[in-house]
This record gives C-alpha cells, structure tokens and sequence, in this order.
C-alpha cells in the first residue's frame, strides 16, 4: 500500500474503533457493575451475572483494544479486524440461536442486538476487504 491510501484507512478505521469503544463501554460498564438490572432492563428471562460480567469483560477489552492501539500500524489493525470479525460472528449466530429458542423475554431487544451486531460485524469484514485487496 502507498502511504496516502495507509494513511486515509487508518484514518477510516480510527473513526470507527472510537465508535466501537463507545458502544462496547456503553453495555459493559452496566453488565459488569449492575448486570441483573440491566439484562432485566433488556427485557432477559434467565440472567447469569456470572456469564453477564464474562460478556462484559470480553466488551471491555475489544473495546479497548480499539482505542488503546488505534496509533498502531496496518499489520495491528488487521488483526483487531479478524477478532472483531470473529467475535461479532460468533454472536451473531448466538442471538439467532437464542432467538430460535425463545431465550428473549422480548424478541424485539435479541432483534436490535442481533441487528447492532450485523452493522458493525459487515463494516469489519468491509474494512478487512479493503485491507486485503490493497
């Protein structure tokens, strides 16, 4: 890659790991600190707060990894793709096993967490695409 089109994806990739930071840290500090209340909040049946501090342990440090090693080059970026694309696949194809079975108290919460899933895990595999094809 020429340094122009390095600099103008790192560029493009920032921006969306500060995004990814902020929604990741949005549902792990209360699924770590108050997990019960805010899967009820979630509309959950069954809620583990052993299992919801896991998931929120997990978000702390995806999430971190996208702000703390945004200064980091190509070669670091790419692999943050392949775990975010990993992780937000496996969950994707969780939540609509869980949908399936009727884990959700309301449908509509597995739905628009499977849907915020989808969005960032297709910018992921975008952003990896582009890495690969340059």
């Amino acid at each position: 890659m020429n340094s122009k089109h390095d600099s103008h994806i790192q560029k493009g990739l920032k921006i969306w790991f500060v995004i990814h930071f902020i929604v990741d840290i949005s549902f792990a500090l209360p699924l770590f600190f108050a997990p019960t209340w805010f899967m009820h909040i979630l509309g959950w049946k069954t809620i583990d707060p052993i299992a919801a501090r896991m998931v929120a342990a997990a978000l702390f440090g995806i999430g971190g990894e996208s702000l703390f090693n945004i200064t980091l080059g190509i070669d670091a970026f790419t692999a943050m793709l392949n775990l975010k694309i990993m992780w937000s696949t496996a969950v994707i194809i969780g939540f609509i096993m869980a949908l399936f079975t009727g884990a959700f108290g309301d449908p509509s919460v597995g739905i628009g967490l499977l849907a915020i899933f989808a969005v960032f895990s297709a910018v992921w595999i975008n952003w990896r695409a582009k890495l690969q094809t340059e």
